[in-house]
């Protein structure tokens, strides 16, 4: 079992000709995911070969041939992919997310930085009314450790499945969790980015791993600013019964200042690390103050 994203999922990549769509192309593939084709309107037609396994679980370096099509309607007809993967630049991201949607994909990742604010609420609205989930964007995008990988996450970092499931508002700070119970091995893990404006929201990961019967611990990871994680620990009272593990980045973060890619505001006690890790606590959640003590936190649990 995993998450969103399964060994039977079909992926396509939006822009997957592009330099960051190649590489990270060639990436999914050697960690065994099945991508089935790009989309790119100007080289509809065309096949690129790539270098990675032949099938899902094939042998890494045999070249696998991968078809470029026009439209996501087409790609999707052809193939039966079921997740777009987005490498997409800002000013164009929301037309590939509705095209997306309109094409009826159910899971499409957008990994792009720098998408307007405006953007995100258009195709978040509009992808939700057509059935399609959306992570991201500015996210690291998923992976179900063994079964499939849909994004920029290092699959070598915790390549054996486990019992973790991990969800995310920053791509870093999932790499480095990742590492660091690389032993213990993951359900699925999910970065959902950390925009004013995402389509799957924290929420969301925990009522699927609270679903989801190999996840016996969750893994969550919030950052300064807003009410996200207020939000989720009251949640998690009401909703989760698994064991949930927390960490807050930003405890030294001064007030008042937009702080990283997430631009993350505090204003007095509101949406401060400490906050955070208050409401957190109040509802059961164990909370480290550093990713190093939060996996501590972790292991202790599963002792």
């Amino acid at each position: 079992m995993a998450i969103f994203l399964s060994k039977e999922s079909k992926v396509i990549v939006q822009g997957m000709t592009g330099s960051e769509g190649m590489k990270h192309t060639r990436r999914m593939l050697a960690s065994g995911t099945d991508v089935v084709g790009g989309v790119n309107p100007r080289k509809a037609g065309t096949k690129v070969e790539i270098e990675g396994p032949s099938t899902p679980g094939g042998v890494e370096g045999t070249p696998r041939s991968v078809p470029v099509f026009g439209t996501v309607a087409e790609a999707r007809e052809a193939t039966g992919a079921d997740v777009s993967v987005l490498f997409v630049p800002p000013a164009f991201s929301k037309a590939a997310v509705e095209e997306a949607a309109d094409a009826g994909i159910p899971l499409a990742v957008a990994i792009t930085e720098g998408i307007p604010v405006h953007d995100a609420v258009a195709f978040r609205a509009y992808a939700k009314e057509r059935g399609t989930r959306v992570i991201g964007p500015n996210c690291p995008g998923l992976i179900s450790p063994g079964l499939s990988n849909a994004g920029i996450i290092p699959a070598d970092i915790a390549p054996e499945p486990g019992r973790i499931g991990l969800v995310s508002k920053s791509g870093t700070l999932t790499y480095q969790l990742m590492y660091e119970l690389r032993d213990i091995g993951f359900s699925s893990c999910v970065g959902i980015g950390g925009d004013p404006v995402i389509g799957t929201t924290h929420i969301d990961c925990l009522a699927a791993f609270e679903e989801d019967p190999e996840t016996d611990l969750i893994v969550m990871i919030g950052e300064i600013g807003g009410d996200a994680e207020e939000r989720a620990a009251e949640f998690i009272e009401e909703r989760v019964t698994k064991p949930v593990v927390g960490y807050v980045a930003g405890f030294t973060a001064p007030e008042g200042k937009t702080m990283g890619h997430a631009g993350a505001i505090v204003s007095g006690s509101s949406g401060t690390a400490r906050a955070k890790k208050e409401a957190l606590e109040a509802a059961g959640v164990r909370v480290g103050e550093t990713p190093t003590e939060t996996a501590r936190l972790v292991l202790d649990r599963l002792a």
